[in-house]
């Protein structure tokens, strides 16, 4: 069984994004999302692994394989391309809360934006809230900061 690679690091957060984000506009929304999902989950912003900025923790098994591990409840990268919000589980049951979404492109397990001034911030928040009581439904309550 292979073990997963991305964990948590002790790399500050207000560093890696002053270093990895490319561009002025993506540090500032980088600032902004951080405040965001801080404020909303209740959990302090931390590194997982080299580029993931994630928010509280909760431990999966997998359903296809012996794979388990920890994982944030939600997250974001402030990538090259675009940045990467890790807010969504991507069921059928939750396709409807992307419709007012904004303007995104979506990936297989995230959906990329190219500045948060795209995208309505109160269906940001409904996603956030969906994605976690998906995951309490899934994988029980016993969330970790």
């Amino acid at each position: 069984m292979s073990t997963i690679k991305t964990k948590p690091t002790d790399v500050s957060v207000e560093d890696f994004i002053n270093s990895f984000a490319d561009t002025e506009q993506k540090r500032k929304d980088s600032f902004e999302l951080s405040k965001i999902m801080s404020d909303f989950t209740g959990f302090e912003p931390k590194m997982w692994g080299p580029s993931i900025i994630g928010f509280g923790c909760y431990h999966y098994k997998s359903d296809r394989s012996k794979q388990e591990g920890d994982w944030p409840l939600v997250g974001f990268s402030p990538r090259k391309a675009a940045i990467s919000l890790y807010v969504y589980m991507g069921t059928k049951e939750q396709a409807y809360l992307l419709e007012n979404l904004g303007k995104f492109k979506m990936g297989k397990a995230c959906i990329y934006v190219k500045k948060l001034s795209d995208i309505n911030i109160e269906v940001l928040k409904v996603l956030m809230r969906e994605t976690i009581k998906h995951l309490q439904t899934k994988y029980g309550s016993q969330f970790l900061p």
